[in-house]
């Protein structure tokens, strides 16, 4: 039987009726959060037209012809960004499943999964994500689509092939010499000259930014979860030939001799940095470096755990190894003053589960102001957009989401997203109290 509030569900999230690009929209709610002081402005009053924002707070003129969007005791915020996902990608409880899948499925059908996870992602309030890490150029694909209006997600920056070494967490593990057609990952170099070769080649296809690895993994079979795997020379090559093409380095480092030699080198972020010490993180405060941390995928190793789930031995060795280490890195990096960013590993993790580390880094010391910066204005700097997003500012694109309640005082409040608009057009807007709570 239908009820009243079914059936106000049923109209909220409807499509809203198309408007003219010219036609201004307010958006009124109790509380704007301002990512340029950390502070909350009441009531929260913003004004998009073109896909941009026009004027921002209480005293913002209202153009008489505008449509009016009243969210209630809501704060409105940037869009979310996270700068570490893997769209192409979701695990499951069955580790070698996955591998087969991964060799059975054609490019196609990874494609439209992953349409799918971008299109979640985005529903779950992250309108813009890099994506690191990426077999068949999907993620530029994705992208492309995304931007042509074809599929619905959030605005993506890809790297396409992660880079590394031969054997090392980006190459392919597991698999008897001569079974695969494809015995390396795509971008598998050895030595300083392939790898400025292998950044050209990467940019050639359409990468926005390198993604290197230069330790190695939790996930991958044949290696140790903090040796190094590039050298200083391989490092220094690749930085440089990405940075002369303009291009952002974002490092996957769990080790600190890896992490150090990336750090030297001049990447832009650490992601992970399970293990770095004292000397890296002063490295990376007086290089401004950026840490990543991805502590969500310990919540979801452990509940996978408890379901029984079937990983490589090696895999489960390594997530224990891993476990204590991640928190101890985050409050060394707080200790040090280094600039921490927001990225969750998605595809290691649940797509749409991404808002749920904001909490955990709350837990692990961050101040729920530093986390909702973290995820905001310091992502688009570190996603080199900080003239379009980050904040809610007049001229900058219409990327506004909406949680019930005020995120400052209770930061998991970003898991109950019920409204989120990106370049203007409303995605979803559905009533607070059906927002999803985990």
């Amino acid at each position: 039987m239908w009820t009243l509030s079914r059936a106000l569900l049923l109209l909220a999230l409807l499509p809203l009726p198309a408007l003219a690009e010219d036609t201004p929209v307010v958006l009124e709610a109790a509380r704007l959060f301002d990512a340029k002081t950390g502070k909350v402005v009441s009531p929260g009053v913003l004004v998009v037209r073109g896909g941009k924002i026009e004027a921002v707070g209480p005293g913002a003129s209202r153009p008489a012809n505008a449509r009016v969007l009243q969210l209630g005791d809501a704060t409105l915020l940037p869009g979310l960004i996270d700068a570490h996902v893997h769209l192409d990608n979701e695990r499951t409880d069955d580790y070698r499943q996955d591998q087969l899948d991964s060799l059975k499925k054609p490019v196609p059908q990874l494609a439209i999964e992953a349409s799918e996870h971008a299109r979640r992602t985005l529903l779950a309030g992250f309108t813009t994500v890099r994506n690191l890490g990426s077999a068949h150029v999907i993620d530029v694909g994705v992208r492309d689509a995304i931007r042509s209006g074809t599929v619905q997600g959030p605005r993506i920056l890809a790297s396409s092939a992660a880079l590394g070494a031969t054997g090392g967490h980006c190459d392919t593990h597991g698999f008897r010499e001569g079974v695969l057609a494809e015995e390396r990952g795509g971008g598998v170099a050895d030595g300083p000259e392939a790898l400025r070769a292998m950044v050209r080649r990467t940019v050639k296809y359409g990468a926005d930014v390198i993604k290197a690895c230069v330790t190695g993994g939790v996930l991958s079979e044949g290696d140790e979860v903090d040796v190094p795997q590039l050298t200083q020379a391989e490092m220094d090559a690749l930085v440089d030939e990405a940075h002369s093409l303009r291009k952002k380095v974002a490092v996957h480092a769990h080790g600190a001799t890896g992490a150090k030699r990336a750090i030297r080198a001049g990447a832009d972020s650490i992601e992970h940095g399970t293990f770095l010490d004292d000397e890296a993180f002063a490295l990376m405060k007086a290089r401004g470096t950026v840490l990543i941390p991805t502590p969500l995928n310990q919540r979801i190793y452990d509940e996978q755990k408890a379901r029984g789930a079937k990983f490589h031995p090696r895999v489960w060795e390594k997530i224990e190894i891993t476990r204590g280490a991640r928190r101890a890195s985050v409050r060394k990096a707080l200790e040090h003053g280094v600039r921490i960013g927001f990225g969750t590993d998605a595809g290691v993790i649940p797509h749409g589960r991404n808002a749920e580390q904001l909490g955990i880094l709350v837990e692990y010391g961050m101040k729920p102001v530093d986390v909702l910066l973290a995820a905001t204005a310091l992502n688009a700097e570190v996603l080199g957009l900080s003239g379009q997003l980050g904040t809610l500012e007049p001229g900058k694109l219409a990327d506004v989401i909406a949680v019930p309640g005020d995120p400052t005082r209770d930061v998991r409040v970003t898991e109950r997203v019920f409204f989120v608009m990106k370049e203007g057009e409303v995605v979803r807007h559905a009533p607070p109290q059906e927002a999803p709570r985990r």
